[in-house]
């Protein structure tokens, strides 16, 4: 299917409640589609994330199907600066693989589809100290209007190694050891709570399995605890090449622990691909607010500012309010 056709397929994936910095009070997780957000988890968070997952998988022309299961894992740590996320990745998969041409043969596999050590960076942050993205508290239609500089992408950087054992029966004859990956994703956030991620990917830079891929996430906050997304993802290679899908949503439990589902498909027989996850996010919270020149915490004096403007335009509401009643009595006077 054609690439650009594909994306028509979105409609809408999680990644976030509150995206507009590193740090947020509530878990920012990736699940449960593939794409990664342009933002880190922040300092002094360490968070995990786990799915497992099953899969169906036909192959019409080479008359084979594969049946199975598998978990998805990550584990993402903020280190040092509020930009930098260092991370693990993979995903580890047991199946039968059943040759159905003349006499049934099986094949029982297991191995790692992919083992992934690496470290993301923001390059960029569109949203970094603009009064812009403050909620206007007095309008909704103000907090809801369309943003001209929401078209400007969050951008960050990631790179990272690969790890694939001899004989893997997941990848190409004769991969193994470690190989470079590098992605560039951007994030827009757009006000009504819709996010829309964008990953690049050039992975086992330097193999015969030497792949690109691109993938496409759009998510949707229904209220404070649901969101549901779409995605997208393209893979091209001289191995293997598709268009997957994928449909489902997630639920915050709590600030710090998030569940999820997802399908997953796509619509060719080469092989075609038919999936159903579970998962959850959790994350153990060790940050701290930056202090200020004054030695109060950002967060701290961000309130303290906050109630001193209140108090500042109460007190011009009650001087502007004195005045008319003055400019009254005087005409009657």
């Amino acid at each position: 299917m054609n690439p650009i056709k594909s994306t028509l397929f979105i409609v809408l994936l999680l990644t976030t409640y509150n995206t507009f910095a590193q740090y947020t009070d509530v878990i920012n997780s990736n699940r449960p589609g593939v794409s990664r957000s342009a933002f880190s988890v922040g300092t002094n968070v360490a968070q995990f994330e786990v799915g497992p997952y099953m899969i169906k998988q036909t192959h019409t022309p080479l008359k084979y199907d594969v049946s199975g299961f598998g978990i998805d894992f990550a584990t993402r740590y903020g280190l040092l600066f509020e930009e930098l996320e260092l991370n693990v990745e993979g995903t580890f998969q047991s199946d039968t693989k059943t040759y159905t041409s003349n006499i049934s043969v099986e094949d029982n596999r297991a191995n790692f589809k992919f083992l992934t050590v690496g470290a993301k960076y923001l390059l960029y942050d569109p949203y970094k100290n603009s009064e812009d993205e403050k909620p206007n508290l007095y309008s909704w239609k103000a907090n809801h209007r369309f943003k001209w500089k929401t078209l400007i992408p969050a951008i960050s950087i990631y790179a990272g190694a690969n790890y694939d054992t001899q004989n893997n029966p997941y990848t190409a004859a004769g991969i193994e050891g470690f190989s470079p990956k590098f992605m560039i994703a951007t994030q827009h956030n757009f006000s009504g709570g819709w996010v829309f991620v964008m990953n690049f990917i050039k992975d086992r830079i330097g193999t015969d399995q030497s792949d690109f891929q691109y993938i496409l996430t759009l998510t949707h906050s229904l209220n404070q605890k649901w969101v549901v997304f779409g995605e997208t993802q393209g893979i091209k290679s001289d191995f293997y090449a598709d268009n997957l899908f994928r449909f489902g949503g997630g639920y915050l439990w709590s600030k710090n622990f998030q569940l999820d589902a997802a399908a997953t498909f796509n619509t060719k027989d080469t092989p075609s691909v038919f999936g159903v996850n579970f998962g959850m996010s959790y994350r153990l919270d060790f940050h701290k607010d930056k202090k200020i020149d004054n030695g109060t915490p950002a967060k701290d004096e961000g309130e303290r500012t906050s109630n001193k403007n209140k108090s500042k335009k109460s007190t011009e509401v009650m001087d502007d309010y004195n005045k008319k009643q003055k400019r009254k009595e005087q005409k009657f006077n």
